[in-house]
């Protein structure tokens, strides 16, 4: 089985800078880093975990944990924060939620504090008091996804601001009859999420001068199959037809579309449809939408964690990261009437 004495005769460096090369720890320029990874490839040179472990204490696993695994957002950060890791060495362990709580209390209790896992990226969770403390405790560093946890390094979107944009291009076309398709407040729609949007929607409202409906404020579970049960009823109710909808993720959004689809309505012209998300079929539907880059929020996750299992590197001094996001227009948004 080839060495690394042969790793770094082939990339002409000592076999410490293989080492730090191929760990992720310690200072070595990029290029460098290159030529070694470059170097161990082509022999087929594989770095042992179980020596690794022994002799720096770590398991190069770190354990991510979100509320659902069957939607397209949370698996979407997750990939983004598993090619992310792979490139610095390391493996990812998934712990699934979506359970209850006695399987939260298994995850926190156990799971995590035992020497499973060196680091943790938690992902649209509040977490508690005690569920924060007891990993801290154990010197496991953590990164929280989604909103600010005390006395972690996070990284968060403002989904008011979010709501806000999105709403406000419905109006910036004309529109006054604009729906608000919100998600269920539910122990899944973790940082009050649902709540944050529909004030973003309310607030860009007021902003307007147009008089907030109560009876345009609908709510659904954030899934396509829920979102085009709840649109068609209030598509197809006697009352007053919205001229828009602006739904709080792009799959209520989609399943809206289809709703209206089914009534015999036209998007953009009987109804303008936007969501948030940017979701991988939002592009075959046409759906206007506000961006919040989900891959993208796994990646940085992970650099945050680097800087903290790792010290050499730059470290940010913030500790509350936020997150981008863009609005994107296509053609499920017209001015009302329009195409």
């Amino acid at each position: 089985m080839p060495g690394i004495d042969e790793v770094a005769m082939r990339a002409g460096v000592s076999t410490a800078t293989v080492s730090r090369a191929l760990s992720g720890r310690g200072q070595v320029s990029p290029a460098t880093r290159e030529r070694v990874v470059a170097a161990a490839k082509a022999i087929g040179y594989v770095v042992s975990s179980n020596a690794s472990g022994l002799a720096t204490g770590r398991t190069r696993n770190v354990g991510v944990v979100i509320p659902f695994l069957n939607r397209w957002f949370f698996s979407s950060v997750v990939e983004g924060a598993e090619s992310a890791l792979m490139g610095y060495g390391y493996d990812l362990t998934l712990y699934n939620l979506g359970g209850g709580g006695e399987e939260r209390r298994s995850v926190f209790d156990d799971f995590l504090l035992r020497k499973r896992v060196d680091a943790v990226i938690a992902i649209s969770l509040e977490l508690t008091t005690d569920e924060v403390a007891s990993l801290l405790e154990v010197k496991k560093p953590m990164v929280g996804v989604g909103g600010p946890l005390a006395g972690v390094r996070t990284l968060s979107i403002d989904d008011v601001e979010v709501a806000r944009l999105a709403t406000g291009h419905l109006i910036a076309l004309g529109h006054r009859e604009i729906a608000h398709l919100g998600g269920n407040e539910d122990p899944g729609a973790a940082f009050h999420l649902p709540t944050n949007r529909r004030e973003g929607y309310q607030a860009a409202l007021e902003d307007a001068g147009i008089p907030v409906d109560p009876n345009l404020i609908i709510y659904a579970d954030f899934t396509l199959q829920d979102g085009y049960a709840t649109a068609k009823q209030l598509l197809g109710s006697p009352h007053k037809r919205p001229t828009a909808i602006f739904a709080a993720s792009d799959e209520m959004a989609i399943g809206a579309i289809l709703a209206a689809r089914d009534l015999g309505l036209r998007v953009p012209q009987d109804v303008s449809v936007i969501g948030i998300d940017d979701h991988e079929l939002s592009g075959f539907f046409g759906l206007s939408t506000v961006a919040q880059f989900p891959a993208l929020q796994g990646r940085r996750a992970v650099e945050i964690l680097m800087d903290q299992l790792h010290p050499t590197r730059a470290e940010s001094p913030s500790v509350n990261t936020p997150l981008p996001f863009e609005l994107i227009v296509r053609s499920s948004t017209a001015t009302p009437g329009g195409g």
